[in-house]
């Protein structure tokens, strides 16, 4: 999955959803498929007590007096607060020492601990009052003088609020402390992305042979996002792209169907306790071509060449320099040119479908236990057709590991 543009391609999905046929898809599914995650179990009271404790080594390391963070994967991860961002601010502080605090409005605040995990110091605000004042408040009741660090997407107003109700703190990013605890999953976060990929996988077995000759990418959404949800996943997105459309990562607002001989990229991933998958597909409806198998071919040694340079402690950006020195000797590119790979290689992934870091030129974290990466780079042609192959991977104690194994030729997508 590449980026947002997929939310306006996939809209079709949701809207098919609405018809007879998306209806009786929905159904269908939901007779001949059984959930999968029976044996879930939630992140623990502890766990989350866990990151926090975590979260305040990492400021110790890094001077950092305490760190601020809106609704979103973050503010979930560290808290449990499941809330959305709008102009009234809801935010947590975790201080360096002490119990972290969260700020909501009054009205909210009921709702707001509805979803809570941790002890924390919940303090509210009226309409008429400054939230960054109760922020500062806060902070001044920890005694915090050493610099404040942002989340990453914190918005401006955030931190302008603050900056204005605390002139002399010092904002820094944050970064170090969220992506410090979030980039390196555990054991459980692992689990629990594994059984969100093995759902996806289950999906696509039961969507692949229900494609028929005519349908829009809309439909095909529809019985691969019923399926999911049959199995126990929150489906997140389910992107098709047919014919010259998976030329372009992101599709074509063009009417779309199924053809004979024509590729059917897939782009495809649900949530299991928020944490995701992300898996594409690309086969052909009918008889490929000549073209067609040998850029498939292609496309799948690249994502081969991907998983095995992605070894302990080689920088994230070699790992797509390979790759991209592989698709070049076959006259692909050169860099991002077309034909060839005009995206990344592979994005982080967890709570959010995309985290830092990326495999990607110039990248140079290295690659650590616990982290977590899409492998997809896709090969393009416009005016043609698309291949993309995307499986995700976790590094381990001996190298990657698959959370989805690729498919072993063009003919079989989903042995």
């Amino acid at each position: 999955m590449l980026t947002d543009r997929r939310t306006f391609l996939a809209a079709g999905a949701a809207a098919a959803a609405l018809t007879p046929f998306g209806l009786h898809a929905q159904r269908q599914a939901a007779q001949a498929l059984t959930s999968m995650t029976g044996d879930v179990v939630p992140i623990s009271r502890e766990e989350y007590q866990a990151r926090i404790d975590s979260a305040q080594i990492l400021m110790a390391e890094h001077d950092i007096g305490a760190i601020l963070i809106e609704p979103g994967a973050s503010l979930t991860y560290f808290t449990g607060v499941q809330w959305w961002r709008s102009e009234r601010l809801t935010a947590a502080v975790i201080p360096r020492e002490g119990e972290a605090a969260i700020v909501t409005p009054h009205f909210e605040e009921p709702s707001v601990r509805e979803s809570l995990k941790i002890a924390a110091d919940v303090r509210v605000w009226n309409e008429h009052e400054d939230p960054l004042a109760v922020v500062a408040g806060i902070l001044r009741d920890r005694r915090v003088t050493d610099p404040v660090g942002i989340e990453e997407t914190v918005r401006f107003f955030a931190v302008d609020g603050l900056r204005r109700a605390m002139p002399r703190v010092e904002i820094r990013p944050g970064a170090p402390v969220v992506r410090g605890c979030r980039m390196i999953k555990s054991a459980h976060e692992l689990a629990l992305m594994q059984k969100a990929a093995d759902i996806t996988i289950a999906a696509y077995r039961y969507t692949y042979p229900r494609i028929e000759r005519g349908m829009t990418p809309g439909q095909i959404g529809t019985i691969m996002n019923g399926a999911t949800a049959a199995l126990g996943g929150n489906p997140e997105f389910a992107l098709v792209l047919l014919g010259e459309a998976s030329a372009y990562p992101h599709g074509s607002g063009q009417p779309q169907q199924v053809r004979d001989r024509e590729v059917v990229l897939m782009d495809c991933g649900c949530t299991v306790q928020g944490y995701q998958s992300d898996i594409s597909r690309t086969f052909v409806f009918g008889e490929p071509t000549a073209e067609q198998r040998r850029v498939w071919e292609h496309m799948h040694q690249g994502q081969a060449l991907a998983f095995r340079t992605a070894r302990l402690g080689t920088p994230c950006g070699a790992v797509d320099d390979a790759v991209r020195r592989l698709y070049e000797g076959w006259g692909y590119g050169p860099g991002y040119r077309l034909p060839g790979l005009s995206h990344r290689t592979g994005h982080g992934i967890g709570m959010d479908g995309h985290e830092p870091v990326n495999l990607v030129h110039g990248e140079t974290t290295p690659l650590a236990v616990g982290m977590c990466f899409s492998d997809e780079p896709g090969l393009y042609l416009p005016g043609k057709f698309g291949i993309r192959l995307e499986d995700c991977f976790h590094m381990g104690p001996r190298g990657p590991i698959w959370f989805s194994t690729p498919p072993p030729s063009l003919d079989r997508p989903f042995d």
